[in-house]
């Protein structure tokens, strides 16, 4: 036989030589939960070693994890109801706990690339990602409050804003708005194909926002679909995107790659609080090795074309060096 693959198999050394694609701090982001409060840090039940933080201890988070090269972090609130409304109007309050979240972490760490997540279901009475009008969520009604959420954030602090919602054409409003007030170097990470997914679950009990009636089906999308994901792709880049991500990963490597494919921006990858969850479950049973799995399914995603994946795994992976 002229051909023996095996030969650049023999040792780890010719492994390590030959090996394709690597994971580093660089290619994550680490979502946080934040809470109301002083000295808070309660763990999310569903998401075992994953916590919420209020905005002091989110700060000695923040500064541990910057000590193991995680540089990015994706910031999402627990709203008490009470604070909830139609219009999610508590997004916009200064003196509130989003707002400030984001300005205390970068008055603290300015080298941190700070995410926001620009939707309206954290704050909404109604759980939607949308303005809801007589059961229906409203598309164009919305695109103004998520606009003024992004500017806000913007205005706190935020080097990236990231629209959750799948309202048409959001990105382009955003970015209009954005520029209008000044910020032209804030950049849009677009939830370009997000999926009406059964992996969301742990993420709403640690947010407490799920949907008050229905479901999430009629912004986003059909998990039997692929070829939509190029329209939503397309519209985002033409509307100013600076990275299209597509939500959740796992199950939608083939979208992963799809975009990768087809694009030339960053593609980034959101490995969900269910396919983290999942795994944590497996281990704790003793079904999985733990720190095996969790590398495998990563750098699956980064072989699927992800630049980017925000992962609960993030902090675990570099503090244990498995990577």
């Amino acid at each position: 036989m002229l051909h023996r693959p095996r030969r650049n198999r023999k040792s780890q050394v010719i492994r390590d030589m030959v090996q394709e694609h690597h994971l580093q701090a660089s290619n994550f982001i680490f979502p946080l939960f934040i809470i109301d409060g002083n000295a808070k840090k309660t763990e999310v039940a569903s998401m075992p070693g994953i916590f919420r933080y209020s905005i002091d201890e989110l700060l000695r988070e923040v500064e541990s994890c910057l000590d193991l090269g995680l540089k990015a972090f994706d910031l999402f609130p627990n709203i008490e109801e009470s604070l909830k409304d139609k219009t999610a109007s508590e997004s916009l309050n200064e003196k509130g706990l989003y707002l400030r979240a984001i300005k205390e972490v970068k008055a603290h760490f300015p080298e941190a690339c700070v995410v926001t997540d620009v939707a309206m279901d954290p704050y909404s009475s109604d759980g939607h990602d949308g303005f809801v009008e007589n059961g229906e969520i409203v598309n164009d009604k919305t695109l103004k409050i998520l606009a003024d959420m992004a500017v806000a954030h913007a205005k706190a602090g935020a080097d990236i804003v990231a629209p959750s919602d799948m309202m048409d054409g959001r990105v382009q409003y955003i970015r209009e708005a954005l520029d209008a007030e000044g910020f032209t170097q804030v950049s849009i990470m677009s939830y370009t194909a997000k999926y009406a997914s059964a992996f969301y679950g742990p993420f709403r009990d640690a947010l407490e926002s799920a949907p008050k009636f229905g479901d999430k089906k009629t912004y986003q999308m059909n998990p039997a679909n692929q070829r939509e994901a190029l329209i939503e792709a397309t519209l985002d880049s033409q509307e100013g995107a600076d990275f299209l991500m597509v939500k959740p990963a796992l199950a939608y490597l083939d979208v992963i790659k799809l975009l990768k494919d087809n694009f030339d921006l960053p593609i980034a990858a959101y490995n969900v609080s269910g396919e983290y969850a999942m795994v944590k479950a497996a281990a704790q049973k003793g079904w999985l090795n733990e720190e095996k799995a969790t590398v495998e399914k990563l750098m699956g995603i980064k072989r699927a074309g992800a630049d980017v994946i925000l992962t609960y795994h993030a902090k675990e992976v570099l503090k244990n060096k498995w990577i």
